[in-house]
This record gives C-alpha cells, structure tokens and sequence, in this order.
C-alpha cells in the first residue's frame, strides 16, 4: 500500500469519526464535514486507481515494445 492511499484511508476514517462526532454531539456541521471529508478520501482513491490502471497500461505497451 503506498504512502497515497494509506493518507486517504486515514482521511476517510477520519471523516467517519467526525460524521460520528458530529451526529453523536447534535453538531451538523461537524456531521457534514466528516461527509465531505468521506467524499474526499474515497474521489482521491478512484484518482490513484486509475493512475495505476494509466502506468500499468504504459509499463505494459513499452515492455511489449521492448520485446519486439
């Protein structure tokens, strides 16, 4: 797992805590913030996802090219 996506399961975990706070405590905004902050963590996940699909797909295509 890469320094990437353990910041963003921590954002993400962090986000619940709050959403958790937040609704435990009657505070809406704290609740919102812990969404957001979901929301967040799990867009950056699928941006690093398909940053790997992107350079897995490259090493690929040049690595076939380099065997020809």
């Amino acid at each position: 797992m890469s320094t990437d996506e353990l910041k963003n399961k921590a954002e993400g975990l962090g986000g619940k805590a709050k959403e958790a706070a937040g609704s435990a405590t009657g505070n809406e905004q704290l609740e919102n913030e812990g969404r957001a902050d979901q929301t967040m963590a799990g867009a950056k996940e699928k941006a690093n996802e398909a940053k790997n699909k992107i350079a897995d797909g490259v090493n690929k295509v040049l690595g076939d090219a380099g065997e020809k």
